[in-house]
């Protein structure tokens, strides 16, 4: 799986990752690791990519993430 780490955010304290496995991508948010004092803890929070890592590939491989419809081929919708 490749993971794409995107950069901290202080006001979510969270970080953009994106899990790459195949054709599939799954873009999510991730809560950032900080240290006693309040820091942001960059190797923590990789290790707990890391671990969301093994979550999502084992959701791919259940099929409950999916590679997206395209819109053109999505059922249509009724209003």
């Amino acid at each position: 799986m490749k993971i794409t780490i995107g950069t901290y955010d202080a006001t979510t304290r969270a970080v953009a990752v994106t899990f790459e496995q195949g054709e599939i991508q799954h873009h999510r948010s991730v809560n950032a690791c900080h240290d006693k004092d309040g820091a942001y803890n960059e190797t923590a929070t990789k290790a707990r990519i890391d671990d969301v890592a093994r979550g999502v590939a084992q959701k791919i491989l259940v099929g409950a993430i999916t590679e997206p419809v395209p819109e053109s081929e999505a059922p249509a919708v009724p209003a």
